[in-house]
């Protein structure tokens, strides 16, 4: 069988909303990506913070030096095209930008299909409770759990039962609109699903006051059994919310039938809502108009019973939103495709016309504004200044409106829109947003499927005197629009159904104020990455200008490939250019072959004593002083041939690296295991294996300390140390640790080093493994955990902690200088516990993990960075451990060990395995070579892994930490380099010997999808991309919408040619674009005749002529030509060569362009898709309603030899390359199964799937010698069939036979490539000797932006892994309380594709399989046991090789 595995989370935003979640952090913003639900808080940041991400490498294009000497000939320097002095930064941007922080995510293995703040103030954190909804009428109720990090689910509601269904013959629930709405005052939520039902789930408030603290004299309900859940235990336990129940909405009114969209409405005493409904479908070609009716209900929750309060008819039936408007303007906003209608709590309507077609659509009576010419399809409205009553509008092209209404004491008397100009950022978004959710008083957060999605915010240039009023009026926005804050508590004189309405004074008259667009300046603040909708993906080899510096330093550290993927829409269309490690810019390298340490160091020089009075009065030179400098000197650990061990010292000057003489440095003094500065900056301290010297800024020798014990006289060696200003931690290999502190003199000038006394004997007793210091700059290891104190508030030397691992798995906590007593001791670390605390202790007879090291380090970029514990394994596979505090209720101490956590992330990869070293090459054996922090590499705070498996662990504010990888080979040496021609760079020696110093690019994005992805902007949609391998181009099918206009020369309507029309329909025009992967630049394009669209573009190897048989690589584009209902479609296949011309001036990536080899008419139908096919070098072209052979004639005609009759629309086309076995998948029709001959030329049909089946994708997936046939539908299945004659059941064949099938959810594998997996030398070796053919898998793209694989498994591969996922499945928790199992199965709607042969087997569940390291060290040998495996390391073993991107390391 298969295993289905995600490579990529999804990207696409579908819905967004804004609560008070985790307490203590503000407002945050939840966001929800099909299956992905993540939590962030806001953060204010200047661009001073900003600067690092943007700026930092401004000087890097001068960096292109020529290396053509070693490091080590110290007459010949390096050029200084990346050393160099000091420069200016370039002048901040003073502007303040809101940024998002990630603070928690959780996969929920379902579909997301609503989100709903709920203000309960009795859930167990005192914070906002999420209410999530789900495909198929499921409801999660989810809170904040403090003490796990985590969400927590507190109910589950399942409205699935066949008796609320409906009529029998009622579809799913699948095929229904169904959406969640909630009460502004959370005392309900309601869940339309199915037809027509309604299902209200009540919440409790505070003592059941449901936000009447201003009607004292109001009756309180009384609380009954029927508010209590009766558990098993027959305790009665309170909860926030109340049994729920379904309403008919027939039930409510019999013209409910045909019900549209609902919403909650403000400023009612009671829940309620608004309703748009008809009681006859909308059709255009019926004229049926003005038939919709817009209903208010108020909702009694005690007797389930409802009221009408208005009901306003005879409204245009093209309107399909309700959105409920906060004070001051109140009422319900119906949103139409023509038109905005504004209905107050009266019933009074108010409405304005968008567009011409309005009049043609309704006659409701309507302001006229249709010159704006707007679209209101797909479009978003959220509150912009509410205390002025302005609303945003974002179109579904991205374009943004200010919406203001006119108010007249308490009602409101128009409304009016106005365009905000581009110069002012009103198209700042590139695409359609599906949410807006407001982030404070100016920014708000613009979720999209289609693109990015972006913060966004905006200022005003108004008047001094209306400045400081929205000054005054923004005190109210911080608070939430939801809980009414600006209705005016005074007024109690109405003592009806409807509730408080603000006074005249709060009021403002728009038209005189903010109300002009150009007053309002948009920009972005932040965005999220995306690369949703996938369209196609494709794989191509990097390509730079030919004998260039570029192409020679990215040698062997660049992919053989890199996968390219057609994604976004609209002016979001782009190409995804993705990389699975990372690709480092090179500035320049050399041969290093003895370098085993790298460090580099900037150092103050000393004081000149005539300086040292002045000091604190006058002005010192930047040499005295460190802030803002370059790196100065570079220390070098190495070890020749003959194994000797030196150590050297260059200078990084402007005239490249020099070695240092006449200075106190020795290198033969012996290796240095680690290098740094104390005394900030003015002591370079070296650590040597049996010494530590001390240096000034000038390298001149101060002080030497020596590994020596007086009481026993021995010497021992240093393994490893750790730096924090100003102290030394070293680590030895008696296993023991010694301190040293850096102290200063009474002048605050000199600095001696001495050891820092220690007064506890567990310290000197214990045996240590592993430690490191860490300087606490945020307040996450303070004593107290009341109020985290920020940077200063501790003492200077108060936030320098040690942390040690001792040899029995023991974490203990140190605060320097205090040795006496460890602050905070965690005996079980060992034992990788998925949560860690002072008083966690494990079962015994647990094994223990092999801890090799121990680091605590920042994590993060400019914007946000916190504390991580990073433990490192003997394997380096690496486990993170995120620090918080808490205060258990049980406990009423809040000292560290009290209130100090760790919390486990998931991390899913794996370290590669270690290189086989030759035998002379290591005669001392391997070096452990430790992680590296570095606090600024191209703006990200990093730790660096070295060895066989180089890795960078990156994270940035919007993600979790990630493990990527560095392309090329094992790393022994490696350092951060910072100096003018490499700005916040590194340099590394890998194990070949080659030295290189490089940056991080920041082009590209790492962090948030965990792999090396730089988006291209093109600008329009792009549906097809092929990669052309002899011109290394890549040919894009992009479509881009024009105004749609009739023929004027049709002999038949003469009248067309006389039409004026203003409001013309968009229609798509193809555009094939030449692409250069050299700069990512279009450097041709060929645009296809008017309503011509691209649907298919493949490189094909055809043969081009008939005499000598010779052939080329072509691209063949398949296009459709439709011009509307009444004219037939038709389509084109198009040959074009890439052929090389003269560049342009300037541009030499521009020496190719499309030249058109041949092109046929199809009368009939579409080309939807083209395939190579058999041995001949024909193609089959999917035609309208057939598939046809054809060759290329010398003429330029395509000469059709064989043909096979089709039903509806042919989606896809493979083929087996060179056997002539053909797979066609139907829009509606299912796949056939086809053979194909060239002796004679004919087609034939071996066996198609079941009739009933939509198909979005079709392939083969090869495992061994069987063929297997794998199809997407248009729910999310992914089947398995197969193609066996001799089965009883499938008729000689004719049926293909069904294996399984696997939901994959929301992430339609609308595209699939296959890929080679490429294993170790060994196992290809062995499988040539075999004469196995090489395994491969299948690389799934969906809409929403995951990359997913479904590999082949052995046998005993399958049953282990099942039972793997399974055992996961039972053990793990899983958020929101859904159930994984389920999740895969197949929807019980579905018809079976073919013969059921399955045997109840299933695809394993590679997401289940991630989980794995989730899991403590007991945990998983228990579960590996259960699985079948000896033990955890064998299972590790095995997931290597089928989770991620195993495999495919060559992309």
């Amino acid at each position: 069988m298969q295993c289905y595995t995600e490579l990529t989370p999804p990207t696409a935003v579908t819905h967004s909303i804004t609560l008070q979640f985790v307490p203590g952090q503000g407002t945050n913003l939840a966001v929800a990506k099909s299956s992905l639900l993540q939590i962030f808080k806001t953060k204010v940041v200047s661009a001073e913070l900003e600067a690092p991400a943007g700026t930092l490498h401004s000087n890097a294009s001068k960096s292109a030096a020529k290396y053509g000497s070693r490091l080590s000939n110290d007459d010949d320097g390096l050029e200084a095209s990346f050393l160099g002095g000091d420069n200016m930064g370039q002048k901040a941007d003073r502007a303040n930008s809101t940024k998002l922080v990630l603070l928690h995510e959780a996969s929920l293995p379902g579909i997301i299909t609503g989100l709903a703040r709920i203000k309960s103030r009795i859930t167990s954190s005192g914070a906002d409770a999420l209410l999530v909804a789900f495909k198929d009428a499921r409801l999660s109720l989810v809170e904040w759990d403090a003490r796990r990090q985590a969400l927590t689910t507190v109910s589950i509601h399942y409205y699935e039962q066949d008796e609320l269904q409906g009529a029998p013959w009622a579809s799913n629930l699948g095929n229904y609109a169904n959406f969640l709405v909630a009460d502004p005052g959370s005392r309900c939520a309601a869940l339309k699903f199915g037809p027509r039902n309604l299902a209200i789930l009540p919440f409790r408030q505070a003592d059941e006051d449901i936000d009447m603290g201003d009607w004292d004299d109001a009756p309180k309900p009384s609380r009954g059994l029927s508010d209590a859940v009766i558990d098993g235990a027959n305790s009665i336990e309170e909860t926030p919310y109340s049994p729920s129940f379904v309403l008919r909405l027939s039930n409510l009114d019999p013209t409910l039938l045909h019900p549209v969209h609902l919403a909650f409405l403000y400023q009612y005493r009671e829940p309620t809502f608004g309703i748009l409904s008809s009681t006859t479908s909308a059709s255009n070609s019926l004229g049926r108009k003005d038939h919709f009716t817009y209903m208010v209900f108020t909702l009694d929750l005690q007797q389930k019973a409802s009221t009408t309060l208005l009901s306003i008819g005879g409204l245009p039936q093209d309107l399909f939103r309700v959105v409920p408007l906060p004070a001051p303007v109140g009422g319900a906003l119906l949103v139409g495709a023509n038109e905005l209608i504004h209905i107050d709590q009266a019933g009074k309507a108010n409405g304005v016309a968008v567009n011409p077609m309005t009049k043609q659509a309704t006659s409701f009576t309507l302001v006229d504004q249709s010159e704006l010419n707007l679209r209101l399809e797909g479009s978003t409205i959220e509150v912009l200044l509410p205390e002025l009553g302005e609303f945003l509008i974002v179109l579904h092209d991205g374009r943004m409106a200010l919406l203001s209404f006119r108010i007249d004491g308490r009602t409101v008397s128009g409304l009016e829109i106005k365009m905000i100009p581009q110069e002012a950022g009103g198209s700042i978004i590139p695409c359609r947003a599906v949410s807006l959710s407001r982030l404070g008083r100016s920014a708000m957060f613009v979720g999209s499927e289609e693109g990015d999605s972006l913060v966004i915010g905006w200022s005003s240039l108004l008047k001094n005197g209306a400045r400081k009023r929205s000054r005054i009026a923004d005190v109210g926005i911080e608070l939430d629009l939801e809980d009414e804050d600006l209705e005016d508590d005074d007024d109690d004189d109405d003592d009806d159904l409807y509730g408080e309405d603000t006074p005249a004074k709060q009021q403002l008259v728009t038209t005189s104020g903010v109300a002009n667009g150009g007053d309002l300046t948009f920009r972005v603040h932040d965005r999220l990455i995306s690369i949703a909708p996938i369209h196609r993906i494709t794989y191509g080899q990097p390509d730079w200008v030919a004998d260039s510096e570029e192409a020679r330093n990215s040698d062997g550290v660049s992919s053989d490939l890199q996968l390219v993927c057609a994604v976004g829409r609209g002016k979001a269309g782009s190409l995804a250019v993705m990389n699975v490690e990372m690709q480092p810019k090179v500035i320049g390298k050399f041969d290093f072959p003895e370098a085993r340490g790298l460090w580099t160091v900037c150092a103050k020089q000393p004081i000149p004593k005539s300086l040292q009075g002045d000091k604190e009065g006058g002005a010192i030179s930047n040499d005295y002083d460190t802030p803002g400098q370059y790196d100065k000197f570079m220390i070098v650990a190495k070890v020749d041939l003959d194994g000797y061990e030196t150590s050297d010292v260059y200078a990084l000057t402007a005239a490249g690296f020099e070695s240092l003489t006449g200075t106190e440095f020795e290198p033969a003094a012996g290796f240095t295991v680690e290098a740094g500065t104390l005394g900030k900056d003015s002591r370079i301290i070296q650590v040597l294996k049996s010494e530590v010297r001390c240096y000034d800024g000038n390298l001149g020798l101060s002080q030497i300390i020596p590994m020596l014990d007086e009481n026993t006289g021995a010497e021992p060696r240093v393994l490893s140390a750790s730096f924090a200003d100003p102290y030394l931690l070293l680590i030895r290999d008696d296993s023991s640790v010694f301190v040293i502190f850096a102290r200063v003199d009474k002048n605050n000038a000199e600095y001696e080093l001495e050891e820092l006394e220690n007064d506890d004997q567990t310290l000197g007793a214990t045996k240590w493994l592993t430690g490191c210091l860490y300087t606490d700059t945020d307040g996450i290891f303070a004593e107290s955990d009341v109020k985290k104190r920020a940077n200063g508030a501790q003492k200077p030397e108060g936030n320098i902690l040690m942390f040690l691992l001792s040899a029995d798995g023991a974490l203990y906590i140190y605060r320097l200088p205090d040795l006496s007593k460890p602050l905070y001791v965690a005996k079980d670390l060992s034992y990788i516990p998925p949560g860690l605390s002072a008083d966690f202790t494990a079962r015994k007879g647990t094994p223990k993990e092999k801890i090799a090291q121990l680091l605590v380090a920042d994590l993060g970029d400019a914007t946000h960075k916190a504390p991580y514990l990073i433990l490192r394994h003997e394997n380096d596979d690496l486990t993170f451990y995120q620090p918080f505090r808490f205060r258990p209720s049980s406990s009423s101490n809040s000292g560290l060990s009290d209130t100090l956590f760790f919390h486990k992330l998931p991390n899913s990869s794996f370290a590669k395995p270690a290189e086989e070293a030759p035998e002379d090459d290591t005669p001392h054996g391997p070096r452990f070579l430790s992680m590296r922090r570095c606090a600024n590499v191209s703006g990200y705070s990093t730790v660096f892994l070295p060895g066989s498996s180089p890795s960078f662990v990156i994270k940035s504010s919007k993600s979790l930490p990630k493990v990527v990888g560095l392309q090329g080979s094992g790393v022994q040496a490696m350092s951060s380099f910072h100096t003018e021609g490499c700005e916040h760079g590194f340099i590394y020696a890998d194990s070949h010997g080659i030295a290189r110093v490089t940056q991080i690019p920041t082009d590209c994005s790492y962090a948030e999808l965990g792999l090396s992805t730089k988006k291209v902007p093109i600008g329009v949609d792009v549906d097809t991309i092929s990669y052309h391998p002899p011109s290394k181009s890549y040919v894009a099918g992009c479509n881009k919408e024009e105004p749609f206009e009739l023929p004027k020369d049709d002999d038949y309507h003469k009248e067309w040619a006389r039409e004026v029309l203003a409001f013309k329909p968009m229609a798509e025009r193809g555009v094939l674009n030449l692409i250069s992967p050299v700069t990512w630049t279009i450097i041709d394009s060929v645009e296809l005749e008017q309503s011509e669209t691209v649907l298919c573009v493949e490189t094909l190897n055809l043969e081009v002529s008939e005499s000598t048989n010779e052939r080329k690589q072509l691209v063949a584009v398949g296009t459709a030509l439709c011009k509307g209902e009444d004219h037939p479609t038709r389509g084109h296949v198009y040959v074009y060569d890439v052929v090389d011309v003269i560049p342009e001036p300037g541009r030499p990536e521009t020496n190719r362009k499309l030249k058109l080899v041949a092109k046929e008419d199809i009368p009939r139908g579409a080309v939807t898709a083209i395939s190579e096919v058999g041995r001949q070098g024909l193609m089959l072209v999917a035609q309208g309603q057939k598939c046809m052979v054809r060759g290329l004639k010398e003429d330029g005609t395509l000469l059709p030899v064989a043909f096979m009759d089709m039903n509806c629309h042919v989606t896809s086309v493979k083929e087996v390359p060179g056997t002539g076995l053909c797979l066609m998948s139907d829009a509606f029709k299912g796949v056939w199964f086809t053979g194909y001959t060239e002796e004679p030329y004919k087609m034939m049909l071996l066996g198609k799937s079941c009739t009933r089946m939509e198909v979005l994708n079709a392939d083969f997936l090869p495992d061994g010698n069987e063929l297997f046939i794998v199809a997407g539908d248009a729910e999310g299945h992914i089947h398995i069939l197969q193609f066996d004659p001799e089965h009883p059941k499938s008729l000689q064949g004719h049926l293909l036979l069904h294996r399984t099938s696997f939901n994959t959810g929301a992430h339609l594998p609308t595209s699939s490539r296959l890929l080679p997996i490429a294993p170790d030398v060994f196992a290809s070796l062995v499988r040539a000797n075999n004469h196995e053919p090489a395994p491969q898998l299948l690389l799934f793209a969906s809409p929403t932006g995951v990359l997913s694989t479904l590999r082949p498994l052995s046998e005993s591969s399958y049953r282990r892994l099942s039972s793997l996922a399974s055992q996961l499945a039972t053990t793990l928790p899983h958020a929101a309380g859904l159930n994984p199992k389920g999740y895969r199965m197949p929807a019980a709607h579905c018809p079976l594709p073919g013969v059921d042969a399955g045997l109840g087997r299933n695809i394993v569940d590679g997401s289940m399989l991630q989980r794995f390291t989730e899991l403590g060290t007991g945990r998983r040998g228990e579960i590996a046991g259960r699985a079948g495996y000896n033990g955890a390391d064998e299972v590790r073993g095995e997931l290597e090789t089928i989770l991620g991107w195993a495999g495919l390391r060559y992309l």
